[in-house]
Parts: C-alpha cells; structure tokens; sequence
C-alpha cells in the first residue's frame, strides 16, 4: 500500500464541509443569477446597445476574470517575494 493510499484511508481527518456554491441551493441560485440577468439584459438591450458603453465590457471582463480565477492578490504563487534580486 502506498503512502498516497494510507492517506486517504484515515477517516480520523475531519471533513469540510461541500462549498455553497456547489451546494443544491447556490446552483439555484447562479442559475437564477443568470436568468435574471439574460432578461434583463433582453429588456435594456436599447439602452446597453446605444450608450457606448458596452466597447469597456471587454476590458472589465478581462479584469474580473484575473481577479477571479486567481483568488484576487496573492494568487500568482511566487510574486512580490523578493526572490528576483
């Protein structure tokens, strides 16, 4: 048996808790995050389409998408440490 295996085996460890967000109840609610947000979108179409401002929806989505998929600051692992000089 492999030390990888044993490690699984212990059932002395205390297991967290499933995260919100793939709980039953927070996929309800991105599901009804989205739908909402389609139909609001659908409704204010004119007024998204005609105010210019959706040329900085790009780069907004550009910085929520580096935000988010690295955990915000500190996320990049070996930055900012000094270990460059």
């Amino acid at each position: 048996m492999t030390e990888h295996s044993e490690h699984h085996m212990n059932r002395d460890e205390p297991t967290r808790p499933p995260s919100f967000w793939r709980s039953r109840a927070g996929i309800y609610l991105i599901v009804a995050l989205a739908g909402g947000g389609l139909l609001l979108g659908y409704e204010h179409r004119v007024h998204l389409l005609g105010s210019g401002l959706l040329i900085w929806l790009p780069l907004l989505l550009c910085v929520g998408m580096h935000f988010f998929m690295h955990g915000g600051h500190g996320g990049h692992g070996g930055h900012g440490k000094g270990d460059d000089t």
